[in-house]
């Protein structure tokens, strides 16, 4: 007798069911760190909810999620409750939340506020080290991966707002172990290029891990001591790192970064055009008073008399 082939669908039926019928799923409750949390524009909320072991997807409804008492971000550690089920429509386990409590801040959170805490003791985020951000570079400097979204938002925008305006990149990791070193590194290397006149330091979104590389010391310690004006611009408007306080200025996204790294050409032209025209009849204006008070002169009795 041929074993019998199951279809995916079946599968998936097969183990939905089984973990339906465990009571211990039911009635979970599940307590980690909060990841790569996103609320969708349906209202739901997706996230991961992590230990130093493992990783567990989860969702709680719009509904549910109407109840919270607080706004979740990577990082916090809470205790959730719900039951644990297979998608079935995909294969995925995951944890339909029903109640969030949150339980202190997360590892990695907790070492983000230590971290501020200190740099802002030292000095790092004050407003009197902060320097401006030139109005006309010669060139934009960029600091980020060279294979991301981050440089392709910041090309569009830059070729839009200011064609033929020089961009300098710095390739580097923005990730992962040895990310931040790179990060210090390309700062310290474009300031000794003198190339640029204004750096976009940054990356495009992410979990508080995947940001991490900018929350490093080291990058922080690059950004303040970069003799060029830095424009940090990490992950999403609601991100915010370590090198946000410390840079010059802070840019929720690096599309956002490279509007304010260089002017509008269309605006400057306009501008220009505006300050000629009114150049030229301050001119005129000085010419024909000029000319006026030379006829008056050659007309006066006194001149002639003195003819």
């Amino acid at each position: 007798m041929e074993p019998h082939i199951y279809g995916v669908t079946e599968v998936n039926q097969l183990v939905k069911g089984l973990l339906d019928s465990a009571p211990a799923l039911q009635g979970v409750a599940v307590r980690g760190e909060l990841s790569n949390y996103k609320i969708y524009p349906s209202g739901h909320h997706y996230f991961t909810l992590k230990d130093p072991e493992g990783a567990l997807r989860c969702v709680m409804f719009k509904g549910q999620a109407l109840q919270l008492g607080f706004r979740p971000e990577d990082g916090m550690q809470v205790c959730i409750s719900g039951y644990a089920a297979l998608y079935a429509r995909d294969g995925s386990f995951q944890v339909y939340a029903q109640t969030m409590a949150r339980e202190g801040a997360g590892a990695l959170y907790a070492r983000f506020l230590a971290l501020k805490e200190q740099l802002e003791r030292e000095g790092y985020f004050d407003a009197a080290h902060k320097k401006p951000i030139p109005f006309l570079p010669r060139c934009v400097g960029v600091v980020t991966s060279g294979t991301g979204a981050a440089i392709q938002d910041v090309l569009q925008i830059i070729g839009r707002r200011f064609p033929n305006m020089p961009i300098c990149l710095c390739p580097v990791r923005v990730q992962g172990e040895g990310a931040a070193g790179e990060i210090a590194a390309g700062i310290r290397a474009m300031n000794r290029a003198g190339m640029a006149d204004v750096l976009i330091v940054g990356r495009g979104g992410g979990s508080i891990e995947d940001l991490w590389a900018f929350n490093e010391p080291a990058v922080a310690m690059a950004i303040w001591e970069s003799e060029l004006p830095v424009i940090s611009a990490v992950g999403h408007e609601t991100d915010f790192t370590i090198a946000d306080f410390v840079a010059d200025l802070r840019a929720p996204t690096p599309s956002a970064a490279a509007e304010l790294a260089v002017p509008s050409y269309v605006d400057c032209e306009e501008t220009l055009a505006v300050l000629g025209g009114r150049l030229r009849r301050s001119l005129d204006a000085g010419l024909r008073s000029r000319r006026d008070r030379l006829h008056l002169l050659q007309n006066s009795a006194g001149f002639h008399m003195a003819a």
